[in-house]
């Protein structure tokens, strides 16, 4: 089933009314008929409806069932990534979002290697939100994920603080004890924030200043894991845990 994202002011009443992009995706690319069903998500919320018109400039499509489903995590979880080179931060966006992540925060840090004007930083925000809004429609997410303009390490560890948990893997942590003890603090958290480090890793300082800021370091096992392998592990790691502790 298809799921498509629109504003509050798409509902009238008890029904959606789709205009633009949505509409000729769903006449002219999909070309879906009168009865069809989709979901439309508006307001974190995802309703089941039913396509009753098709006209030139709208679709019409009365709600059958509301807040059909929630695919959302209670723990939000969001994501300080190391500005990676080449396409790699497209697959770690797509692969968070499908995971579940509240929010993707690029960052620069000392080891990076891409560097990027401002000019390239907007445009790479605006592609970067594209593909958030379509990994969140293919796995049928109630809200878009927000990727955040690209910041500094100081900013992210800032940020982070209003955070009650952050998380930051580290390979040259020793141990999964870390790991473990770390996660059973998600049972009585509302938000965790993650980071991880580029290509290059992290800089010793970067480390020391993530402990001051109260960040937990933890691994990842024993294998040094790639910067796009390390996000989606330790994203889906949370993930997973909090979706197994929700009915303990």
């Amino acid at each position: 089933m298809y799921n498509f994202f629109v504003n509050d002011e798409c509902r009238q009443g008890d029904r959606y009314i789709i205009t633009g992009a949505d509409h000729n995706h769903i006449k002219n690319v999909l070309r879906m008929k009168v009865g069809d069903t989709i979901l439309v998500s508006a307001n974190g919320k995802s309703d089941l409806c039913e396509i009753e018109t098709i006209d030139n400039d709208e679709i019409i499509a009365p709600i059958i069932e509301e807040d059909y489903q929630n695919t959302e995590l209670p723990l939000e979880i969001h994501l300080f990534q190391g500005l990676p080179k080449s396409d790699k931060m497209e697959l770690i966006i797509q692969k968070a979002v499908e995971l579940g992540v509240y929010s993707i925060t690029p960052i620069e840090m000392k080891r990076c290697i891409i560097k990027l004007d401002d000019k390239k930083k907007k445009s790479k925000q605006a592609r970067w939100q594209a593909i958030s809004e379509s990994a969140a429609k293919q796995s049928k997410r109630n809200t878009i994920p927000e990727i955040n303009e690209i910041i500094s390490y100081k900013a992210a560890l800032n940020a982070a603080k209003e955070l009650d948990l952050l998380l930051v893997p580290y390979e040259n942590e020793d141990g999964i004890l870390s790991t473990k003890e770390a996660l059973k603090e998600l049972k009585n958290a509302k938000s965790v924030g993650i980071i991880i480090g580029p290509e290059g890793g992290f800089d010793e300082g970067e480390i020391d200043a993530a402990k001051d800021a109260g960040g937990r370091i933890i691994s990842l096992g024993k294998r040094i894991l790639r910067t796009e392998t390390a996000a989606i592990t330790s994203v889906g790691m949370c993930m997973l845990y909090t979706e197994m502790s929700e009915n303990e």
